[in-house]
């Protein structure tokens, strides 16, 4: 805004305060001057994010580049701009010097930079979905295979990458992204924004119930390794009161959302045959009396024609 108004300054001398209508060849001074500020500012944003980007790709290629990036960044941001003394970085250093050479730590910092890089390109003007998709899986794949490790560090995962240290220092925390989740936890977020909606479509049926299946393994992967019982006492194989919540109210409901899915985009008669299974096996359930009505709806059909009811002796696909 400082430089729009000097730019104007400079361009008009307006010898008093009183009214005053703007001539043609005024408007049109204005409207070019303003695209030329116009372009200016994007012209720093962009170069403002290339550089930001170029550093991020950089970091991203070892957890050792990944912290020497990340430190950088926070003695600029908390340290430098705070106008602290070097020493007190060196201290800070100090005291979070068994933290900062934990290797999860390090990988946990990689993979929040890898979805900031990832976030970054689906705020770009024309994203590639698809290839987000496919990104977006690897990095879950490797926060569950990580998961035990990851365990001390799962807000890191959590945080908005657009508030992370390493966004804040580039000045790009001011980024908006539509139907993208702006941290790799919780991973129904990114299922439900970025893995499954390129799949939903007749053509790619197979990848679609696919991309369901590792959805709701990978989701019970997580709740048994961070849901596990507090306390020496603890049995084996005893389920934390949380992973026991998961498996008996939330893994049915997933189940059933990945059926419904399935029907809606095209997979009707092996969807309907496991949704009638489901519904047998889950009566007790407090959603039952939804999937039912849900069902029958569906099987309806918007054309208003009842579908013919699956025989529940058919063998499933599952």
């Amino acid at each position: 805004m400082k430089t729009l108004t000097a730019a104007l300054l400079l361009t008009f001398t307006f010898p008093s305060a009183f009214a005053q209508k703007l001539t043609n060849s005024d408007r049109e001074a204005l409207i070019e001057k303003l695209e030329t500020v116009r372009k200016e500012a994007t012209s720093k944003v962009d170069a403002r994010f290339r550089t930001a980007i170029a550093a991020y790709r950089g970091a991203m290629s070892s957890p050792n580049a990944t912290m020497d990036l990340y430190l950088k960044c926070e003695e600029l941001l908390n340290f430098d701009e705070m106008q602290k003394r070097h020493g007190d970085y060196r201290e800070w250093k100090r005291k979070n010097e068994e933290k900062f050479g934990d290797s999860a730590f390090r990988e946990a910092l990689r993979m929040q930079l890898r979805w900031l890089v990832l976030t970054l390109e689906a705020a770009s003007e024309d994203p590639d979905r698809d290839k987000l998709a496919a990104e977006a899986s690897k990095v879950i794949e490797s926060v569950v295979s990580g998961a035990g490790e990851f365990s001390k560090y799962r807000s890191i995962l959590q945080q908005g990458v657009t508030s992370s240290v390493f966004a804040r220092a580039y000045d790009i925390s001011g980024i908006e992204v539509e139907e993208w989740p702006l941290s790799p936890l919780p991973i129904a977020a990114v299922y439900d924004q970025a893995i499954l909606p390129p799949l939903r479509r007749t053509d790619r049926l197979s990848s679609l119930q696919a991309a369901w299946q590792k959805r709701i393994a990978q989701e019970s992967s997580l709740i048994e390794s961070w849901g596990a019982p507090p306390g020496e006492n603890a049995k084996a194989g005893e389920r934390s009161p949380d992973a026991e919540k998961f498996f008996t109210d939330t893994l049915p409901v997933l189940k059933w959302n990945a059926e419904m899915d399935l029907f809606t985009h095209g997979d009707e008669r092996g969807a309907a045959v496991r949704m009638l299974e489901l519904i047998n096996r889950n009566m007790s359930h407090k959603e039952a009396p939804r999937w039912i009505e849900e069902f029958t709806a569906a099987l309806q059909g918007s054309n208003g024609e009842t579908a013919e009811t699956p025989d529940p002796t058919t063998e499933s696909d599952n």
